[in-house]
């Protein structure tokens, strides 16, 4: 009895990392990625540079998923 309530609490545990971890990547990419938008559109040479500022938020996401793995393979 208490191996399945751990299950499904690591469960819950889990799907609580990957949507906290793809809010908070939606929040961050929508500020980003406007405000360099704007930027590209008067300087498109920072546009490299920019890019990679707005790839470096999907970290958060694998960060959620890694702790997911985790959980689940814990039982």
């Amino acid at each position: 009895m208490v191996a399945i309530e751990t299950a499904g609490l690591a469960a819950i545990g889990a799907g609580i990392a990957l949507l906290g971890g793809g809010i908070g990547t939606g929040l961050a990419q929508a500020a980003i990625g406007s405000s360099a938008m704007g930027v590209i559109a008067e300087k498109p040479e920072q546009a490299t540079k920019l890019i990679i500022w707005l790839v470096i938020p999907e970290s958060i996401v694998i960060l959620g998923f890694v702790i997911a793995f985790m959980l689940i393979g814990v039982k």
